[in-house]
């Protein structure tokens, strides 16, 4: 869908899309074309009882006269209460609307509304960044579809008295954009397309926007000493790898911010085998390194002013004759040992080698992991938040207050010492799991808290995000991208230029 930003007019083709605030209050141009058919808007919301509330969509014929497809009245509520976070869903609403009945072009008028908290030209790029998220769509291996599966809107133009300040707050928009497409392409590839030495190459793609990537295999990671890692995946035929990436956009002594992300292209279990219902799902168990691709994506695609690696660890985790056996001891790149009692349990063991390896060889301003480590998370949160743990109290609310400026939401979690215990191991210095099924997302977490000294760090797990099944105003079903906006707008408003 092309995107493209003017001034306002009543278009002569394809649909007009108008806002009502609360209490029926049209906009300039909801007025403008209100007067001009004699009051049919006016007429039409009162007979479908349409008042103006948030994400209300009153679609009817274009009045006699103006060569329009149609008119869309969008409620917009209370714009006292509209941010920037509404305005996008309400971008995503009026695309998938759009789609729906089937139009080709459209044009949204925006209008300065009295009381609103946001300029027009805000308004302009936050829609069109919410219809540009909505709009996505993992078609690549589809041959046949139905004529109504297909996405009609191919033009949408946002109309307003500053096109150009819109144009230029959407460009760092669209960036972040791509980084969340290329999040959710990578999640909804199938395993046998995307495994590590595949997805390592989608990584070095980035080196075209300026960010150095560097790939480490077998051979290297065994010279590291990453026992932890390479015991996941010694049971495949694919060689595990750890990416590194780094954008320099900031000043060349700056210590960087770190984010880290598993990346267990498949996991069957292991030996610990997974039952097979649902084991399909578990293509998207990278869905913590695809968001880490996608965040360094989107920084260095509106060139952030900041240093930052991205480091994922690649892994395949299969059943074989080689394969990691429940009771094996290895031993991390750390140097601490670790007692493996649940081969499924394997995400952690690939974040301990790589955390450990972040944390030394560049000594990160601050440190975070995305995995989608735990079923338990799952339970505990559902499908609406993502569990964080922290050793660090002002950079859990940091994050916290990013996810919700983003709509990715987060809910703290606890670690402490009980916990800690819970990990010992009687014959290692730990076990890869905790008591049974009780508390196993902060086991996991606190098992990750062993390998990243002092450096401030969270952990976020996303197992619950990753993938929805349903989606919402601004992510189709399938793959979410989450992560992708959370880190972007974590760095950006605690690390860039400063």
């Amino acid at each position: 869908m092309k995107i493209d930003f003017g001034k306002t007019a009543i278009p002569g083709a394809g649909a007009l899309v108008v806002g009502v605030a609360a209490e029926r209050r049209l906009s300039a141009t909801a007025k403008a074309v209100d007067r001009a058919s004699g009051r049919r808007l006016t007429r039409a919301a009162a007979a479908g009882r349409f008042s103006g509330k948030r994400d209300e969509i009153l679609d009817m014929p274009a009045p006699a006269g103006l060569a329009l497809s149609r008119v869309v009245l969008v409620g917009l509520g209370d714009v006292s209460k509209v941010d920037a976070l509404a305005v996008q869903r309400l971008g995503g609403a009026i695309a998938a609307h759009l789609d729906h009945v089937g139009e080709k072009t459209a044009a949204v008028a925006i209008d300065a509304m009295p009381g609103a908290t946001l300029g027009t030209a805000a308004i302009a790029a936050n829609l069109a960044y919410g219809a540009r998220l909505r709009r996505y769509r993992f078609a690549k291996y589809r041959t046949k579809e139905k004529n109504n599966d297909q996405p009609t809107l191919a033009a949408l133009t946002l109309m307003l008295d500053d096109p150009k300040r819109a144009e230029q707050a959407y460009r760092p928009l669209a960036a972040v954009a791509e980084g969340v497409f290329l999040t959710r392409d990578l999640v909804s590839e199938p395993a046998n397309v995307l495994y590590p030495a595949t997805l390592a190459e989608r990584a070095r793609a980035l080196l075209r926007l300026g960010v150095k990537v560097e790939v480490l295999g077998e051979r290297r990671l065994e010279a590291l000493g990453m026992g932890a890692l390479l015991g996941v995946g010694q049971g495949s035929e694919r060689e595990s790898q750890v990416v590194v990436m780094r954008w320099n956009g900031g000043p060349a002594r700056a210590k960087p911010v770190a984010l880290v992300g598993k990346g267990v292209t498949f996991d069957t279990g292991g030996i610990s085998i997974k039952p097979s219902a649902g084991m399909e799902d578990m293509k998207w168990d990278m869905g913590g390194a695809g968001a880490v691709i996608g965040a360094m994506r989107a920084l260095a695609g509106r060139k952030a002013r900041v240093n930052v690696v991205g480091m994922i660890g690649l892994v395949e985790n299969m059943p074989s004759g080689t394969a990691q056996r429940p009771g094996d001891v290895v031993t991390s790149m750390s140097g601490q040992t670790i007692e493996v009692i649940n081969t499924d349990a394997e995400g952690r063991l690939v974040l301990a080698d790589v955390l450990w390896y972040c944390q030394t060889r560049f000594k990160p301003r601050a440190m975070v992991d995305l995995a989608t480590l735990t079923g338990a998370i799952v339970v505990a949160l559902g499908h609406y938040q993502a569990g964080l743990f922290s050793n660090d109290d002002a950079l859990a609310d940091q994050l916290v207050a990013a996810g919700k400026a983003v709509g990715e939401r987060l809910w703290r979690m606890p670690l402490g010492e009980d916990y800690d215990k819970d990990i010992n191991s009687d014959i290692a210095d730990m076990k890869n799991v905790g008591a049974g099924r009780e508390a196993g997302s902060t086991a996991g977490a606190q098992f990750l808290q062993r390998f990243v000294g002092d450096t401030p760090w969270a952990h976020l797990d996303i197992a619950g995000m990753a993938w929805s099944k349903k989606g919402d105003a601004v992510t189709p079903k399938g793959g979410t991208g989450y992560g992708v906006r959370l880190l972007e707008r974590w760095v950006a408003d605690n690390f860039e230029g400063k």
